[in-house]
């Protein structure tokens, strides 16, 4: 969850990095730190808070001349933000530099030993265990020092190292945590993510798990965790470099809301021809659509989410039984799987650590595994059996939105082709819903050009202590959604319930001026939803109401109602979540929040 930097070239590297670092300060933002050797000593600068703290600290990196350097922004596992807990951490001599992601499980054991042989600890982290072992294992070879270590460290990392005798390099290590090679003719890069180096080079080397690197100026060279050489090819990546920047909005978040009728549409030019649904990257035939027996979607946070509309759809469409589990539940319940289940595991990065250790799971026990991802060449991307990629571009903001939208898509798709290889779906309802598909992306951006009402209706609620968000079926799967944007960005304390349950002990907390938004697309379910409608209302609560157009009928019983346009009643859930993005987004704004960087939360959970 933390973000490294690293560079060696023709250039000055702490610029270099500092730059790449506000590209990754989604990852973690509860400190940052640099180091760079000078050509006689490695120099380092930390400061809790926010990057802008460290910029400040090194006047842009003006203050750290060298052409060498790695960085890290952190997101505190052990030991709290403090300077001293901040990454890079040295060895006692101050001549090897490492900054981490991952946590490493056997540190206490391993401090424990270092302090017998008399290596003194001055932070809380587990971190400082890697630089002291470094040194513990240096005697002139790095390369074999690393490997040692990688041998004894139990756990996931992602390491950045430079050892001051070998000022011509940098060594970059992977195992479990994400880590990207990149290279130039300007020099050579190690980054957490993309976005920190496609400003300076488009061709990116994936590594893979129990792997280093060593970079130098003009020269990269990968090992295996026996330090025998590997060769690796390149990755060209097509993301257009201003996809990374804020181009002109105040938030990430806003900008990614507005990107969504463009993600659509790059989804439905990519995957719908001739009036077919072709998912050229799945590499799935008939024969395998129509064996499989079960499904089981697994993921966390707003994936989740997007898994429990998943199994809705699937369902009705297919006629294919699906579970829908929390990828760090289901990793542990030891679930029964026949051989011609399916796995589909949903990860906007694809590298979240519970979704990657369900996978290695399920392969163990020989099922097949389809990963739904947005990052092409990630974790989930390599290892599973079929990929879907969800071509949203990068996202910066933590609170997904566009990402978010981009694998609704994409189990509408799969659900669609599921439906008609299984001779469920009739061709003509298969048509049908491929032109209201269609008619999506200018339907999302008709809702988002109404944004002005909702930040009107959310000015009121900035104040509220307790939001509660209700549906039922697809309507209770937006209802999560809805909830999770909100509670992540603004505080606010918010819940979703299916209405059906209201009555068994949540509506206890309704009371007077409680906000409840309720949620209410699907026809065959107006009525059930109404009622609890009136039954919150009946204890005080003031009703927000998303519904079709044309259900005036809700007008009636609602305080508030925000309509969206009529579409097939699977896909109501990439209108519905519109209006309650937006509602999110603008309490949080008016709140002072920094809704790009809610506390205590990160973008890519690669930690459990």
């Amino acid at each position: 969850m933390c973000g490294i930097v690293g560079y060696i070239g023709k250039s000055q590297a702490a610029p270099i990095i500092l730059d790449g670092l506000e590209k990754l300060e989604y990852r973690g933002y509860d400190s940052a730190g640099i180091a760079v050797y000078d050509g006689q000593q490695i120099n380092m600068k930390k400061s809790v808070g926010r990057l802008k703290a460290l910029v400040e600290l090194t006047h842009g990196g003006a203050m750290m001349p060298g052409n060498l350097g790695i960085g890290h922004t952190r997101w505190a596992t052990h030991g709290a933000p403090t300077d001293v807990n901040s990454h890079p951490h040295l060895n006692s001599k101050e001549t090897i530099a490492v900054v981490h992601n991952g946590i490493i499980e056997n540190y206490i054991k391993l401090r424990k030993k270092l302090e017998n042989k008399g290596y003194l600890f001055v932070s809380e982290t587990d971190t400082e265990v890697l630089a002291h072992l470094l040194d513990y294992y240096y005697k002139g070879n790095p390369l074999e020092a690393i490997t040692k270590v990688m041998h004894r460290v139990e756990g996931s990392y992602a390491l950045g190292v430079i050892f001051a005798e070998h000022p011509d390099r940098i060594f970059a290590v992977r195992k479990a945590s994400p880590l990207i090679v990149g290279k130039s003719d300007e020099g050579c890069f190690i980054a957490s993510d993309v976005p920190a180096i496609l400003k300076y080079t488009r061709n990116v080397y994936f590594m893979e798990n129990q792997e280093v690197a060593c970079l130098k100026a003009d020269e990269l060279t990968f090992y295996s965790v026996d330090e025998e050489v590997i060769q690796k090819e390149p990755v060209t990546i097509e993301w257009d470099a201003k996809a990374a920047e804020k181009g002109g909005y105040e938030h990430y978040m806003l900008k990614e809301m507005y990107e969504q009728p463009k993600v659509l549409e790059e989804t439905i030019r990519k995957c719908i021809i001739d009036d077919d649904i072709i998912i050229e990257e799945l590499k799935m035939s008939e024969e395998d659509f129509r064996k499989i027996s079960k499904i089981y979607i697994v993921a966390c946070g707003s994936s989740y989410h997007a898994g429990v509309t998943g199994k809705y759809v699937i369902e009705n469409i297919a006629r294919v039984p699906v579970e829908v589990d929390l990828a760090s539940e289901f990793r542990y319940r030891n679930p029964i799987i026949d051989e011609n289940a399916l796995v589909i595991v949903i990860s906007q990065s694809g590298e979240t650590a519970d979704s990657l250790a369900a996978m290695a799971d399920m392969h163990a026990k020989g099922v097949k595994v389809m990963g739904i991802v947005n990052v092409v060449g990630s974790s989930i991307a390599r290892d599973a059996d079929y990929i879907m990629y969800t071509w949203a571009g990068p996202e910066i903001a933590v609170a997904t939105t566009k990402a978010y939208s981009a694998q609704l898509m994409a189990l509408y798709l799969f659900a669609m082709k599921l439906g008609k290889a299984k001779s469920v779906l009739a061709q003509e309802e298969f048509r049908q819903m491929l032109e209201d598909m269609k008619l999506l992306p200018q339907q999302v951006e008709f809702l988002l050009s109404n944004q002005r009402k909702i930040q009107k209706f959310a000015n009121r609620y900035i104040a509220a202590k307790s939001i509660f968000f209700i549906g039922r079926g697809i309507d209770y799967a937006i209802s999560l959604e809805g909830s999770l944007k909100l509670k992540e960005i603004s505080y606010i304390h918010s819940e979703a319930y299916a209405a059906g349950e209201l009555k068994h002990g949540t509506i206890s907390l309704i009371e007077d001026g409680t906000l409840v938004a309720c949620v209410s697309t699907q026809e065959d379910l107006y009525q059930k939803t109404i009622s609890n409608m009136v039954e919150v209302k009946a204890r005080g609560a003031f009703v927000l109401a998303v519904t079709n157009e044309g259900n005036y009928e809700m007008q009636k019983e609602a305080d508030y109602v925000i309509y969206i346009p009529k579409t097939n009643r699977y896909f109501t859930n990439t209108l519905a979540i519109i209006p309650l993005q937006l509602f999110g987004y603008y309490v949080a704004v008016g709140k002072g929040c920094d809704v790009d960087k809610p506390r205590n939360l990160a973008k890519s959970v690669t930690v459990e």
